[in-house]
């Protein structure tokens, strides 16, 4: 995959997005932003748990862009690698604890 390539289409249709809904990409720039305004995690915190959730949420162009951004913050490839070693755990966690709460549902059926 290119991800650049994809990354700056990305970025094109976002702004043909934003001429037709500007609200809705308003305020998703708005919430992105609301982080950095506090400033108690970094900037390269913030985009390694971007990345992370990225991971989790599969979204590619999510994934392209916090790359892009946590790489620009300092971030190396340990540190993004032990971060997507925890939206691995989470990925993990969250199929275990559905998978008790699928068993709950089986036991709860009547026939």
């Amino acid at each position: 995959m290119d991800w650049n390539g994809y990354r700056d289409e990305l970025m094109g249709r976002i702004g043909d997005l934003a001429k037709l809904s500007p609200d809705t990409v308003n305020g998703y720039m708005t919430a992105s932003a609301a982080g950095s305004k506090t400033n108690h995690l970094d900037a390269k915190t913030r985009q390694l748990i971007s990345l992370a959730v990225a991971v989790t949420t599969r979204c590619d162009g999510c994934i392209t862009v916090h790359a892009k951004e946590a790489v620009k913050e300092g971030a190396t490839e340990a540190e993004i690698s032990e971060a997507l070693g925890v939206a691995v755990a989470m990925n993990a966690g969250a199929a275990l604890v559905y998978s008790a709460r699928a068993l709950d549902a089986v036991k709860s059926v009547e026939l």
